[in-house]
């Protein structure tokens, strides 16, 4: 056994995909909530205005990395949001125009101290928005005999930590995210949720900064959410879906790159959008494909209806040997012989209709079928 994890820790192939899927867990835990209240790009805000809170760090601190970097970036984090609902409270200034004005301010604030303060430190613009997920195996720490990667260890803390905040607080949480208003009136502290939920994504930012960067960690933080979305409307499968997704897209976005010898991140990245394109091309309630087999089921079925109402409005005709037969449906309701052929074995399948030869008999169930198409004042009373 402990050969097996020796081996597994020293493996960089290993050790950068369990960065990658640790990154994807926490911030997909994080992101689902954003993604249910509208407010994902929140995650881009944060993850470029904390650049402001690492240098401020560092220059109190002499820390570029570790917990410190991890509360204040949590901190600066919480300060984006608290200028933004501030502005946002002048009512001169709309929310997604506000996160514009922050963000933007703060990253520019931040690398300019980078640029003055931190020439000669390996602080700089782009190991915060690029990171280097490839070399994460290199920078370790000695636990109980074995070298695993800082990155995994950090990662690995935050990771728990959404875990245990989601888990701990998953009434309030859904309560707060799908109806604030009850939230307070129960006394849930919904805007406390927010804050606390803000602050978890900052440092969940940080943690990831050296490994992944903030583009792959916005990914992670929006697309598997969104993607899970649109398979399920429950809350706790979209989280177990969003991890999934995140765990297949560093393992199959880290091979990928690895055979097309290309960044692993933006590979990674690439991934989970191609997972949200499947989601929305074969999702089981809204996805397109599914969709349109509704469409298509909805179509049949209201042809079958007016097959049965066709045959309910000549039923006790004289003239209906010549209008309750197949032939009649392509002259009436100016069917294809295909259209006629299939609407007419749905029919029967369903039980709406019968046939005797060449004339169509409705069933029972048929003639209910038309009666609540041409007496809806019936089927309502």
């Amino acid at each position: 056994m402990s050969a097996m994890l020796s081996a597994f820790f020293n493996s960089p192939d290993a050790m950068i995909m369990l960065t990658g899927a640790l990154v994807g867990i926490a911030a997909s835990l994080l992101g689902t909530f954003l993604i249910l209240r509208g407010a994902s790009m929140l995650s881009d805000a944060i993850s470029h205005s904390i650049v402001f809170g690492i240098i401020v760090v560092w220059m109190l601190t002499g820390q570029a990395s570790g917990p410190v970097q991890i509360i204040g970036a949590a901190l600066t984090g919480l300060l984006t949001v608290a200028l933004t609902e501030l502005l946002t409270a002048t009512r001169r200034v709309k929310a997604d125009a506000a996160i514009g004005l922050v963000f933007p301010a703060l990253f520019s604030i931040g690398v300019l101290l980078i640029n003055i303060y931190a020439r000669d430190v390996h602080i700089d613009q782009h190991t915060v928005l690029l990171g280097e997920i490839g070399f994460v195996w290199l920078n370790t720490y000695d636990i109980g005999g074995y070298l695993v990667p800082q990155a995994v260890v950090w990662m690995g803390v935050m990771a728990l930590l959404n875990l245990a905040f989601v888990t701990m607080l998953y009434k309030e949480l859904k309560l707060a995210t799908f109806d604030a208003a009850l939230a307070k009136a129960l006394g849930f502290a919904p805007v406390l949720l927010s804050y606390a939920l803000l602050a978890l994504l900052s440092g969940t930012a940080v943690a990831a900064f050296d490994s992944v960067g903030a583009i792959l960690f916005i990914a992670f933080v929006i697309v598997p959410p969104s993607a899970a979305y649109l398979m399920t409307d429950r809350l706790s499968l979209m989280l177990a879906f969003g991890a999934a997704i995140a765990i297949i897209s560093s393992i199959a976005g880290y091979w990928l790159a690895v055979w097309f010898n290309v960044s692993i991140g933006g590979m990674m990245a690439m991934m989970t959008g191609a997972c949200f394109v499947a989601a929305l091309a074969f999702g089981p309630r809204y996805g397109l494909v599914a969709q349109n087999a509704r469409r298509r089921a909805r179509v049949a079925e209201n042809a079958a209806r007016t097959l049965a109402v066709h045959l309910f409005n000549h039923e006790d005709d004289p003239t209906a040997k010549e209008e309750n037969v197949t032939a009649a449906l392509r002259e009436h309701l100016h069917w294809s012989q295909a259209k006629s052929d299939a609407i007419l074995a749905k029919s029967l399948a369903d039980g709406l209709v019968t046939r005797s030869g060449e004339s169509l008999l409705l069933t029972d169930k048929g003639r209910t079928a038309a009666r609540e198409v041409l007496e809806p004042w019936a089927r309502a009373g």
